[in-house]
C-alpha cells in the first residue's frame, strides 16, 4: 500500500512539474463568404495517441480562445463545422499564446472517408438546437455507465436520485437510437447502459409528436437526450444480474437482458424486493439501498414496480419490451409487465387547525396493510406512409387488484387539552380497476414551407369495482356525551369514460409567419353507482339500504375549444401568441338524491410566448398562458357526505370555474470556454374564482365543509443557477453549482365562517460540488438551508417562522484497484417540528465492494441507515392548519450481494471478456 501512495504521489509531482498551461487563440470563418462560423468546434489531441486535452466552441463573431495545460511540445488541432471540410493544424507550445488568426474552411462538397473518421472524434458538435457529444472524449473509469458520462459533461448535472437537468433543465425523456428504452424513465437507460457501447450523447429539446415531424422547436421547458449505439456495439446482447441478501430477511434479485440489432431491439426485466427499490439499477455502489429519504420512487404508469400505500414495499415485477423502426417507414414499441406489491405503513399526525376564536388540536395513528397485483401493456406505433403523411397510435390497457385494510384512531382537544371527541375506524377494501385508453395522430404535411392538417382522436376508459367494509366508533365529550357506532359494508361501481377529437391547420404567411387554426370537442362521463348497507341487527347482515350515503348518478362533462394563433419562426426569435374560446357544458343527473343540476361556463383563453437566441449558447424565453379548472362533482353535488363523521361535506353546484393565469421567463447561458453556465428563472400564477373550502367547527370540535369561490389567491417563484466546470488535463475535475430560489404567495381560505389570509415566504440557497480525480475518488458535498415564514390576517394566530438544514456528502473510490467504496451521509433539521418529533436525523449509508473477473463480477457489502437514526418525520403547513407527521421507513439493515455483467457485440465477448470491435481511431 505504501509502494502504491509513493507512486501515486510521484506521478502527480511530475504531471505538475512538466505541465503547462498555454492559450490558443483565432477566428473560424467562411472561405467563400469571409462570414465567421458561430459554434466552431475547436480541439486539440496529443500526436501519439489521440487523447483529447481540451476543447472549446467559437462564439458569434468565429473567435475562439482554447486554454490548454499540457506537458507535450506538440499537439494536432481539428478545427470543425457541420457541412464544412475540416481543418488540421500541428501546433508547438514553445509560447503561452498562440495566435493562428483567420482560419478560413471550406463547404463539403463530398464526404471522404478520412474525414469520416476524424468527425467521430470530434467531443461536441452543435446543430442548431441540438448538443452532440463524443462520449469515447470524455474520460470516465473503465466500467463507467451512462450516468458517469453523463456527470463529465459540460452544463450536465445528475444528483444523487439519478435526475438529470441540462443548464438547469429536467431531462425527462432519454432515448437509445432514437426509441424509448424499456419505460419512460430515464434511470432505466442511464444507470444500466455501459459507456463501452455508447457513440453519441445528443442533447435538445423536448418535442411533441406534431413539432418532430414538422420540424418545429420545442418550447424548451425539458430536455431529451438521445443515446447512439456504436455501430460495431449494435448487434449483440448485453445483460445484468444481481442478488443480495441481508439482516432482518431484506433481499433483492434483479436481471435484465437486452438483444440489439440495428434498430431492433428486444428487452426482459425481472426483479423482486423488499426494500422499496425500483429494481432496475444496476450501480456497483448505491443500487441496493431503496429510497434514503423514506419516500418510495415508483414507476407505476409503466408497470415497472406498483407501490400501493406508503411505507415498506415488498415488490415483484417481470416485464418484456420491443422496439424497432426502419427509416422513413416505421417506428414501434410495445412492452408488458406483471407487477405484485404488498405493504405497510403506520403512521402518527399531529395536526393544529387554526380557528379565528382558537386553535384546536388534532392526533391521529393509523395503520395501513395492502396488496396489488397488476397486468399493464402499451405500445406506441409510428408509420410514416409517406414523406408528407404520418400516423401513430399510441395504446394502453391496465388491469390492477388491490385489497386492503386501513385503521385509524383520531382524537380532538381543545386549547386547553381537554378532549372533545374522538373516532376509531376500520376500512377493509378489495377492488378490480380496468382502463383503456389510445390515441390516434394523424399529420399531413400540405406543402414544403410548413403548411399542414392534423386531426388527433384520443379516448380514455376506465372501471373501478370495489367491495368495502366500514366500522367507525365516534365519541363526542362535554356537557352532552354521545357515542355512534357504524358498521357498513359498500358496493361501488364506477365508470369513467373520455373521447376527445381536435383538427388543427397551418397556414404560412410567407417565410417565418404562421397562422394556426384549431378546433377540439371532448366529451366526458362520469357514472357513479355506490351502495351503502348497514348491518342490521336483527337479521345479523348487511341489508339495510343507506339512502343517505348511497350514491347513483351520472356527470357529463362537454367542452369545446376552438382555438387561433399567429406565429413567427425566426432564426433567433420565434414568438407565438394565441387565443382559446372554451365553451363548458356540465350536467349532473342524480336518480338517488335531489342533486340534478346544469351549468354553462364560456371563457377566453389567450397564451403567448416568445424566445430570443442570443447566440448558440444563449436564450431567454417568456410564456404566458391561461387554464380553466372546472369543479369535481363532489364539490358540485349538493348532496350531503356523512362518510367522515369528523368532517361532514357538501357540495356547492353554484361554483364558477377557476382561472388561472401563469406567467414564466427563463434565460440560460452557458460558456464554452469558461465551462460556465448561469440560468434565470421566474414566474407565478394568478388564481381567479379558485374553488377553497368553508369549514365551521362547532363547540365539539365536529365540523362542516362546503365550497365557494375566492379571488386573491397568488404565487411567486425566482431563482438563479450557476455552475462551473474546472478541469485540469485529465488529473482532476470539479463541478461547482449554486442555486438559490424563494417563493412569496398568498392563499385565502375561510375559517369557520370568517376570511383567512395567510402570506408564506420561503428562500433557500444551495451549494453542491462534485470533485473527481484520476478517476479514483470523486467526492459530492452539498448544503442547503431553507427559511421559512407565513404570516396571517388574524392578529390572534401567531406567525409560523422556521428554518430547516440539509446536508449531503457523498464519496466513491475506485482504489486499491477493483475495490470501490462508495459513502452516502445525509443530514436533516428542522428547527420547528413539535417536540413529540425528533428534530433531526444523521443518515448514512455505506458500500464497499470487490471486483473480479475482469470487473464482470462484483461482490459488495452494504450497510443500510448505518446509524440506525432514519424517522421520516416531515412538516406540512396550509391556510390554516400546522401538520407534524412521521411514517414508516426502511430501518438499518445490513446485505451482501453479487452482480454481474455479460456482454457481447459483433459475435464478440464485450469489455472484460475480450473487446468486441475495437474502435480505430486516426
Amino acid at each position: 500500500m505504501k509502494k502504491q501512495l509513493a507512486l501515486l504521489f510521484f506521478l502527480v509531482t511530475t504531471f505538475y512539474s512538466y505541465s503547462q498551461e498555454y492559450e490558443v487563440t483565432g477566428k473560424v470563418i467562411d472561405e467563400t463568404t469571409k462570414e465567421p462560423l458561430e459554434a466552431s468546434t475547436i480541439y486539440a489531441e496529443t500526436i501519439k495517441d489521440s487523447t483529447m486535452v481540451s476543447y472549446t466552441i467559437s462564439d458569434q463573431t468565429g473567435s475562439f480562445i482554447l486554454d490548454l495545460n499540457s506537458a507535450q511540445k506538440k499537439l494536432n488541432l481539428y478545427i470543425i463545422y457541420n457541412g464544412y471540410s475540416p481543418v488540421k493544424k500541428t501546433i508547438t507550445l514553445d509560447k503561452k499564446i498562440i495566435a493562428l488568426g483567420e482560419i478560413a474552411l471550406a463547404l463539403q462538397a463530398e464526404q471522404l472517408e478520412g474525414v469520416s473518421v476524424v468527425g467521430e472524434r470530434i467531443p461536441i458538435t452543435i446543430k442548431k438546437d441540438t448538443l452532440e457529444f463524443n462520449a469515447d472524449s470524455f474520460k470516465t473509469r473503465p466500467d463507467a455507465n451512462v450516468e458517469d458520462v453523463l456527470k463529465k459533461l459540460p452544463g450536465v448535472e445528475v444528483d444523487t436520485d439519478g435526475n438529470i437537468t441540462v443548464n438547469g433543465k429536467e431531462v425527462n425523456k432519454v432515448l437509445v437510437n432514437g426509441q424509448v428504452f424499456f419505460s419512460d424513465d430515464p434511470k432505466v437507460a442511464t444507470k444500466s447502459l455501459p459507456k463501452e457501447i455508447i457513440d453519441k450523447i445528443q442533447i435538445s429539446d423536448t418535442k411533441s409528436k406534431t413539432q418532430e415531424f414538422t420540424g418545429d422547436e420545442g418550447d424548451g421547458e425539458n430536455k431529451t437526450i438521445n443515446i447512439t449505439i456504436k455501430k460495431d456495439k449494435n448487434k449483440g446482447y448485453m445483460g445484468r444480474a444481481s442478488l443480495g441478501y441481508g439482516t432482518d430477511e431484506r433481499y433483492q434479485v434483479n436481471g435484465l437482458l437486452n438483444y440489439f440489432k440495428n434498430k431492433e431491439r428486444i428487452s426482459f426485466i425481472a426483479s423482486s424486493n423488499n426494500i422499496n427499490n425500483a429494481g432496475f439499477s444496476f450501480d456497483d455502489v448505491y443500487d441496493m439501498v431503496g429510497n434514503t429519504r423514506g419516500g418510495y420512487s415508483t414507476l407505476t404508469d409503466n408497470g415497472l414496480i406498483n407501490s400501493y400505500g406508503r411505507g415498506i414495499t415488498t415488490s415483484s415485477t417481470v416485464g418484456a419490451s420491443y422496439a424497432n423502426a426502419e427509416k422513413d417507414a416505421y417506428e414501434l414499441s410495445a412492452n408488458y409487465f406483471f407487477a405484485y406489491s404488498d405493504s405497510y405503513n403506520d403512521q402518527k399526525t399531529s395536526r393544529e387547525n387554526l380557528l379565528p376564536e382558537g386553535s384546536f388540536f388534532t392526533n391521529s395513528e393509523s395503520r395501513f396493510d395492502g396488496s396489488t397485483n397488476s397486468n399493464s401493456g402499451s405500445a406506441n406505433l409510428e408509420f410514416d406512409i409517406d414523406e408528407t403523411l404520418r400516423i401513430s397510435l399510441d395504446p394502453s390497457l391496465n388491469v390492477t387488484r388491490t385489497n386492503s385494510m386501513d385503521t385509524s384512531m383520531t382524537n380532538s382537544t381543545d386549547v386547553d387539552g381537554e378532549l372533545s371527541n374522538s373516532n376509531e375506524t376500520q376500512t377493509l377494501d378489495d377492488g378490480l380497476q380496468r382502463s383503456f385508453s389510445n390515441s390516434l395522430n394523424i399529420i399531413k404535411k400540405l406543402d414544403t414551407v410548413g403548411k399542414f392538417v392534423r386531426v388527433t382522436f384520443s379516448n380514455n376508459n376506465s372501471k373501478n369495482e370495489n367491495e368495502s367494509n366500514f366500522q367507525s366508533t365516534r365519541e363526542v365529550f362535554g356537557d352532552d356525551p354521545t357515542l355512534e357506532s357504524v358498521n357498513q359494508f359498500t358496493e361501488t361501481d364506477n365508470r369513467t369514460d373520455s373521447y376527445q377529437v381536435g383538427v388543427s391547420y397551418r397556414q404560412p404567411l410567407g417565410n417565418q409567419f404562421f397562422l394556426d387554426f384549431g378546433y377540439d370537442y371532448e366529451d366526458k362521463k362520469q357514472r357513479n353507482e355506490n351502495d351503502v348497507l348497514d348491518f342490521n341487527e336483527n337479521t345479523l347482515a348487511y341489508d339495510d339500504f343507506n339512502d343517505d350515503l348511497s350514491t347513483n348518478f351520472e356527470f357529463s362533462n362537454t367542452q369545446q375549444r376552438p382555438s387561433f394563433g399567429i406565429r413567427r419562426d425566426g432564426e433567433k426569435w420565434r414568438w407565438r401568441v394565441g387565443a382559446d374560446y372554451a365553451l363548458t357544458d356540465i350536467d349532473n343527473q342524480d336518480y338517488l338524491h335531489e342533486g340534478t343540476f346544469e351549468r354553462s361556463y364560456e371563457n377566453l383563453l389567450l397564451s403567448a410566448s416568445s424566445s430570443y437566441r442570443f447566440s448558440q449558447n444563449s436564450r431567454f424565453r417568456v410564456n404566458y398562458r391561461t387554464n380553466i379548472d372546472v369543479p369535481s362533482v363532489g364539490q358540485l353535488q349538493p348532496v350531503i357526505n356523512i362518510s367522515n363523521p369528523l368532517n361532514i361535506r357538501q357540495g356547492n353546484p353554484d361554483l364558477d370555474v377557476s382561472k388561472t393565469h401563469r406567467l414564466s421567463l427563463n434565460f440560460n447561458n452557458f460558456n464554452w470556454r469558461e465551462r460556465t453556465g448561469v440560468f434565470l428563472y421566474a414566474g407565478g400564477e394568478i388564481q381567479d374564482d379558485k374553488v377553497v373550502s368553508v369549514t365551521t367547527t362547532d363547540e365539539n370540535l365536529l365540523r362542516t365543509t362546503t365550497y365557494t369561490n375566492v379571488n386573491g389567491n397568488y404565487n411567486t417563484y425566482l431563482g438563479f443557477g450557476y455552475s462551473k466546470q474546472i478541469k485540469k488535463d485529465t488529473t482532476y475535475t470539479i463541478k461547482l453549482n449554486f442555486r438559490p430560489n424563494m417563493s412569496y404567495s398568498k392563499d385565502v381560505s375561510f375559517s369557520n365562517g370568517q376570511e383567512l389570509t395567510s402570506k408564506q415566504f420561503s428562500i433557500t440557497p444551495r451549494i453542491s460540488t462534485t470533485f473527481n480525480y484520476l478517476e479514483l475518488i470523486e467526492i459530492e458535498p452539498g448544503y442547503d438551508i431553507s427559511y421559512n415564514n407565513t404570516k396571517y390576517n388574524i392578529d390572534r394566530l401567531d406567525d409560523v417562522e422556521f428554518i430547516s438544514h440539509t446536508a449531503t456528502f457523498r464519496t466513491t473510490t475506485y482504489w486499491p484497484e477493483n475495490v470501490v467504496w462508495g459513502n452516502d451521509i445525509n443530514y436533516n433539521y428542522n428547527g420547528n417540528v413539535s417536540d413529540e418529533f425528533d428534530k433531526d436525523a444523521l443518515f448514512w449509508n455505506m458500500s464497499l465492494g470487490y471486483q473480479f473477473f475482469k470487473k464482470k463480477a462484483t461482490f459488495k457489502v452494504l450497510a443500510y441507515d448505518l446509524l440506525n437514526q432514519n424517522n421520516n418525520v416531515r412538516r406540512t403547513t396550509g391556510a390554516d392548519y400546522i401538520q407534524d407527521y412521521q411514517s414508516t421507513v426502511l430501518t438499518q439493515y445490513f446485505m451482501a450481494s453479487l452482480s454481474f455483467k455479460f456482454d457481447q457485440f459483433g459475435g464478440k465477448p464485450g469489455p472484460g471478456g475480450g473487446r468486441g470491435g475495437r474502435h480505430i481511431r486516426m
